[in-house]
């Protein structure tokens, strides 16, 4: 978890993958690979996600034991993938070399991305994201996604544990006297043939790095992304509405940016609910700015159908955008025949949100083409792309109130930095309580406002147009790469058993 946000060690995530690889590989059998890999799964969920007890009990009602054995069930469940990916790669008949470098990288991996639509899909905390923006293995985020990061730092981790494995079972009278001179053996390691396919890989990345895959369009544009730090446990109450309003309504005014962003369900309303007047005068400032403003805000249709909208006004005419991509129990209740006796223990307001439409197209505002998706959406790269090459920003308006003072906020960040090194545009966070940020087409946050604070991020930015590899090839590149390195591994270990 040391490896992912805010602490961002990237190598950890190596060393532990490796050690995790070899682990399998001494495993004997595939169920004893299954269960280290369940254990490893299962403690990176629950440090990695213990935010969700918190989003449970301190924010929805529910409470603690059943909380606690809630947030246990859903890391148990999310740990069954990491289990699989043991259990696959111990199975296949194949020798250590090709187990720790082939099969264990791939089987990794593709248990990542079946976890990204699994129920739903909980992408969060996929191997990839740690490496994001410092390794050099990023530089593999514009060609193959997120997931191709995954692969590279598997296959990090298993050339790693070869080279380890190897040396530390060297046979005779090398292993002994390599055991007792510690240069040597050193030596061993830096001249094994792994040691200068993982050079390569990482120096790969390092290059992959270096290239700029798409080009600016158009002049830069001011920016501002408005942090309200509404407290989520006050936020829907009917005394707080006015003054929810009025904070916006001054934050906003004060803004000469031309486009200028406010975070998900910024106003406590539904859309229809909210002061003409109000939305008006709002409008009446992004127009005089030469710009446009961006509003979270929830919508209500006229068959009582309500979405989860970013809605625009200025000088554009009035463009939406509804969230596609709802959270369970959070946005909607699965099953819900089954499963609407969560509705009564949540203290969740809008539970059970409609969808949006998933070929949205960008908004023309302020000049630009904004791909706008909301929250938990930008963890799905895949469905980003969607809106491109055709825009020119992405934005990203989020509420992670509901985690208070966890980690939550910080991995979200680190996710649409991956987004943006995926696209090769800007992307621009604007959030309730943070974190709140402006984040350049190579993944840095050139601004960001503190957690839990009111305030304004400005900037200017500028538009991008073309495509990365990833843009063309979403994730199927990947996947067609790690079929057939295991189809590879699957068919060498039959041909070594037929010999044997």
């Amino acid at each position: 978890v040391a490896g992912f946000a805010p602490l961002r060690i990237f190598l950890l995530p190596v060393l532990t993958l490796a050690a995790l690889f070899v682990l399998w590989l001494r495993a004997g059998t595939a169920r004893r690979a299954a269960a280290l890999g369940f254990a490893y799964g299962l403690g990176l969920f629950l440090f990695g996600t213990s935010w969700v007890y918190v989003s449970l009990h301190d924010f929805g009602g529910m409470p603690a034991p059943l909380a606690a054995f809630a947030t246990l069930l859903f890391c148990a469940i999310m740990a069954l993938l990491p289990a699989a990916a043991g259990y696959a790669s111990v199975r296949v008949l194949a020798s250590p070399a090709v187990a720790l470098g082939v099969l264990a990288p791939a089987f990794w991996t593709l248990a990542e991305w079946v976890r990204s639509w699994l129920f739903t899909g909980f992408p969060w905390l996929a191997t990839g994201y740690s490496q994001i923006p410092s390794s050099v293995l990023a530089g593999f985020a514009p060609i193959l996604g997120i997931y191709g990061v995954t692969l590279a730092t598997a296959v990090t981790a298993g050339l790693l544990a070869m080279v380890w494995e190897r040396v530390s079972k060297a046979e005779g009278g090398r292993r002994k006297a390599e055991g007792n001179n510690p240069a040597q053996r050193l030596l061993s390691l830096i001249l094994h043939p792994s040691s200068f396919i993982l050079l390569a890989l990482w120096a790969s990345g390092w290059a992959l790095k270096q290239i700029t895959w798409t080009e600016p369009i158009g002049p830069p544009i001011s920016v501002s992304l408005i942090q309200g730090n509404v407290a989520q446990d006050l936020k829907w109450r009917e005394d707080r509405v006015r003054p929810t309003l009025e904070a916006y309504r001054g934050l906003v005014e004060r803004s000469r940016s031309r486009l200028i962003v406010l975070p998900e369900t910024a106003l406590p309303l539904f859309l229809q609910q909210v002061p003409q007047d109000y939305l008006a005068e709002l409008a009446a400032h992004a127009r005089r700015n030469g710009g446009d403003l961006l509003i979270g805000v929830a919508e209500r249709s006229s068959n009582g159908d309500y979405f989860n909208s970013v809605v625009s006004y200025g000088t554009a005419s009035t463009q939406r955008y509804r969230k596609s991509h709802l959270v369970p129990f959070g946005e909607f209740i699965p099953l819900r025949p089954v499963l609407a006796w969560i509705v009564n223990v949540l203290a969740i307001p809008l539970q059970d949100f409609s969808r949006g439409r998933e070929d949205q197209r960008p908004l023309a505002v302020a000049g630009q083409r904004v791909a706008v998706n909301i929250c938990y959406e930008d963890v799905f790269g895949e469905e980003i792309i969607r809106q491109l090459p055709e825009a020119t920003l992405l934005v990203n308006v989020s509420n992670v109130a509901w985690f208070g003072r966890s980690i939550a906020p910080q991995q979200h960040l680190q996710i649409s930095q991956a987004r943006a090194l995926e696209s090769g545009r800007y992307m621009l966070r604007a959030t309730n309580t943070g974190v709140t940020a402006i984040i350049d087409p190579r993944g840095k946050v050139l601004a960001s406002a503190p957690e839990f604070t009111t305030a304004t991020v400005s900037r200017m930015v500028q538009g991008y147009a073309g495509s990365t590899p990833y843009l063309r090839w979403g994730n199927y590149a990947v996947l067609v790469l790690c079929a057939a390195m295991a189809a590879g591994a699957i068919i060498l270990g039959r041909k070594g058993a037929g010999r044997g």
